[in-house]
């Protein structure tokens, strides 16, 4: 049992890492390599010149970057890191489910792939959502515990919604995953920064789409591997 658990969210976390980090590569990193040209003062939004456009330019097609090897590494490794043990708590609760509630298919992998992106990047990026570099923030303190506690309430409501039997523990997920917004995430008190907000949406929704496809492959093939390896 334990071979297959760790086997399985092994195959299953480089493999979903992998493509995190692919679909990063390619739409998330460059709305990052143009936040730092505003972050470093190589550009400025809304910046009126004599003899240049009022708008500031969008796109990175008339700058020649320096790719960074070894930053692109430490993502690479970081995301493998990231999505395996994301797999290990995931392969573990279906190792739980498939003993006390019955078999496990890759049709319900998929949909507790869903739930773990909903819990840790869905429902804590409604608080606090991604951030690009030169967005101005709160101290980080007190943000990462908000974010664990969104993160565990959120994962906690929806076990009591799914697996809870009666309405008394079905209502008490539902204020679970409520309560970190009801108490709010912190915020600045006024709001100044540098970057174009319309990098930022984009950015945000990029975040989202890479997220939700890595988790919803991170269920699929942990599930699929946790089959495969349990039979004979």
């Amino acid at each position: 049992m334990i071979r297959q658990i760790f086997a399985s969210a092994l195959y299953a976390g480089l493999a979903a890492g992998a493509l995190a980090f692919l679909l990063q590569y390619q739409f998330i990193n460059p709305l990052i390599a143009e936040a730092e040209l505003y972050e470093s003062g190589a550009r400025a939004h809304f910046a009126a010149s004599l003899d240049g456009p009022v708008q500031s330019p969008a796109g990175l097609e008339m700058i020649e970057l320096q790719r960074d090897f070894a930053r692109d590494a430490q993502s690479f490794g970081f995301s493998l890191l990231t999505y395996t043990g994301f797999a290990l708590i995931l392969v573990a609760v279906l190792a739980l489910a498939d003993r006390f509630a019955g078999p496990v298919s890759p049709r319900l992998g998929l949909a507790w792939g869903i739930a773990a992106f909903a819990a840790f990047q869905l429902a804590p990026g409604f608080g606090l959502p991604p951030e690009l570099p030169g967005m101005i923030a709160t101290e980080i303190g007190p943000r990462q515990n908000w974010w664990i506690a969104c993160a565990a309430a959120t994962a906690i409501g929806l076990a009591l919604v799914v697996f809870g039997r009666g309405l008394v523990l079905g209502a008490l997920g539902l204020i679970l995953i409520a309560a970190p917004h009801i108490w709010g995430a912190p915020h600045p008190d006024t709001y100044f920064g540098i970057v174009p907000p319309e990098l930022a949406a984009r950015f945000v929704a990029s975040v989202y789409a890479v997220s939700a496809a890595a988790f919803a492959t991170l269920g699929l093939l942990a599930t699929s591997f946790y089959v495969r390896f349990d039979r004979p």
